[in-house]
């Protein structure tokens, strides 16, 4: 992509209404923008690096056995009611549509996948099966802040599980687990992401959410210096040991939540009466799991952990291009040889933002550094003279020359 066509525009000073560095550093790089409080577009930029996320996600979803589906965000009221959910959710927005019919923009799926899955469950062989979607939800946060880490509207994947045992859900559980933690490693979160044990609610005893540590975050946890599990402060007043190697050493961290995995069991399968016939022919209610990650949330911690004072510095796996070609000067031969080398790259199937505008080397620099992609290749008078690129890691000093005749090779 040439950036004198790209659809974004950088910004100079921080936005007045907004302090998380997510939310700032995102805004002034071009990737998102505010259009209320806790909604937000996502620019083209932002949009790739989101796109990124989800399909990290999606594979490793799929790793794991789950099918993806697309379920609808309008949900009727007659569902939520069989729940007992309409009145007590506080964050549901609700409208009503044509006919007076009650519907809410949903901010979760339990009450839309248990009938539909319904229709898919006779007998145990149809069990057990995985279906995950990738899906905008709508949430009434009282406190919409916090950039993307908090928003009234957002992406979610959800994944719903459904078994005929409960040792069968607890496998699974554990299978989820591990590729969360695959999910977070790709994105760049891996060594800062903790399981962390939470109440389960109504749910089970226990549920995990997957929380960053972050400095700007909103919840507290505390991080076992033994066996690094992490546990919330309920569980924590609760019982100040830790339930899995019972050490009593912890370093109080704060965080965001990322995820959530929970162990439904019969809560949302028996209102919808989702049953299924077992070997000997009686009915059984099917036992669910859910498992919930945010990726723009994700895409906000990111930016909250990979930063520094010049702008964001993006991992790999999630940036929207690799290389941020510049070319410096208004020299012709510099031009010509900028939008040959291009060309090459893009040819070579290599992801390229190509900053082709007529601006001084500083602002271009500075740019680059704002938008943080991984890699900066730079053509200039000087680097022609050695028919090379100089070529600089994102978060690096040193720079290096390389030969335009060997840079497809040494890229690759």
């Amino acid at each position: 992509m040439k950036q004198s066509l790209l659809a974004t525009k950088t910004l100079r000073e921080a936005p007045k209404d907004e302090e998380s560095v997510n939310a700032i550093l995102l805004t002034r790089a071009g990737f998102i923008d505010k259009l209320a409080a806790g909604i937000y577009s996502f620019l083209p930029l932002g949009l790739a690096v989101l796109r990124k996320i989800e399909n990290i996600i999606r594979e490793e979803m799929v790793v794991i056995g789950g099918q993806e589906i697309l379920m609808p965000a309008l949900q009727p009221k007659e569902n939520w009611d069989k729940t007992g959910r309409w009145n007590n959710f506080d964050a549901l927005l609700k409208l009503k549509a044509f006919g007076d019919k009650n519907f809410a923009l949903g901010p979760t799926h339990e009450e839309i996948i248990s009938p539909l899955a319904k229709k898919l469950v006779l007998s145990y062989k149809d069990l057990p099966f995985a279906l995950f979607q990738i899906q905008t939800k709508f949430r009434n946060e009282a406190r919409a802040k916090s950039g993307l880490l908090r928003t009234r509207e957002f992406s979610m994947k959800d994944l719903y599980s459904f078994h005929a045992s409960q040792e069968d859900l607890d496998g699974y559980y554990q299978k989820a687990t591990a590729a969360y933690f695959k999910i977070f490693e790709r994105c760049g979160l891996g060594s800062k992401t903790y399981t962390t044990l939470a109440s389960g609610g109504t749910f089970s005893k226990y549920s995990h959410e997957f929380q960053t540590a972050i400095p700007a975050g909103e919840d507290i946890i505390y991080v076992c210096q033994k066996c690094q599990l992490a546990i919330n402060k309920e569980i924590k007043d609760e019982n100040p040991i830790c339930p899995k190697c019972q050490s009593a050493d912890f370093k109080e961290t704060k965080a965001v939540e990322v995820g959530n995995i929970f162990k439904l069991g019969t809560k949302y399968s028996a209102p919808f009466d989702l049953k299924y016939k077992d070997q000997n022919g009686q009915e059984q209610i099917v036992i669910m799991g859910c498992y919930g990650l945010g990726p723009a949330r994700v895409m906000g911690a990111i930016v909250e952990t990979s930063h520094d004072d010049k702008g964001i510095v993006w991992p790999e796996n999630v940036a929207p291009y690799k290389y941020h070609l510049l070319a410096l000067g208004d020299d012709e031969a510099v031009k010509k040889a900028a939008d040959e080398l291009y060309e090459k790259l893009i040819g070579n199937n290599f992801e390229v933002l190509y900053d082709d505008r007529e601006l001084v080397a500083g602002q271009k620099f500075a740019e680059a550094d704002l938008i943080g992609l991984p890699w900066r290749l730079v053509i200039s008078e000087k680097t022609l003279a050695e028919d090379s690129v100089e070529i600089k890691k994102r978060e690096e000093e040193k720079t290096e020359l390389i030969k335009l005749s060997k840079i497809t090779k040494s890229l690759k």
